[in-house]
């Protein structure tokens, strides 16, 4: 048998081991992982896990699961709380493209993944790739599952405040990644009717624009 890059030899980002993933959970009694499949590791990985479940009237059944694991991210939501606005992006994603957005442009916070960083190092990071700002004091808002039917990311949510004299640039990205990146400034009331209207339609912003006028800088 050849050997498999991501099991026992290093796929081409260096990993192996892949198919160990959840073998050792033991956090639920209820569960139990017997099996872990590695069905795609191009970039990020696609498992398919055989698992034991108890449930509450004792009986044991035997479940599969696909997940998608493309590692923890976060996300920051840009504010001027004087002139009462919002810096968001717009950029092309291919997956809402395919799933009937009209043109794949959708608005956004700035975010990313966490890589090999800690949440608010990655946050700072990402904001300054994706809108050329460097961010100064940051708020922890929450930690989310965003997926959890299929995709592992847990999503670190964060709110930062900016400028008018911070903004440099109309747009951003790195070039070597791909991006090409419109920067959006909003006042916080358009914000909310391009949520109404549909012109915004990202989960993570919506959750970060609706806590900013009930909990954030704009309830105040």
């Amino acid at each position: 048998m050849f050997p498999t890059p991501g099991i026992d030899v290093p796929d081409h980002r260096g990993r192996t081991g892949l198919d160990r993933t959840g073998r050792d959970l033991d956090r639920n009694p209820n569960v139990r992982v017997t099996d872990v499949e590695l069905l795609a590791s191009a970039w990020h990985v696609l498992r398919k896990t055989t698992f034991e479940y108890t449930d509450a009237d004792g009986t044991t059944s035997t479940q599969q699961r696909e997940t998608y694991d493309r590692g923890n991210g976060a996300t920051v939501l840009l504010y001027d709380p004087e002139r009462r606005t919002v810096l968001l992006t717009r950029q092309f994603r291919y997956p809402v493209y395919v799933n009937d957005h009209p043109d794949g442009m959708l608005v956004e916070t700035a975010a990313g993944l966490l890589d090999d960083d800690d949440p608010e190092t990655a946050i700072r990071r990402e904001a300054e790739e994706e809108t050329g700002l460097r961010i100064g004091e940051v708020e922890h808002v929450y930690d989310v599952y965003m997926s959890p039917g299929s995709v592992t990311e847990r999503l670190h949510f964060f709110a930062a405040p900016y400028e008018a004299s911070d903004r440099l640039q109309d747009r951003a990205g790195l070039a070597e990644e791909g991006e090409d990146i419109e920067l959006v400034e909003l006042a916080i009331d358009e914000a909310l009717q391009w949520i109404r209207d549909g012109r915004i339609q990202d989960a993570k912003t919506i959750m970060l624009l609706h806590w900013s006028v009930l909990e954030g800088p704009f309830s105040r």
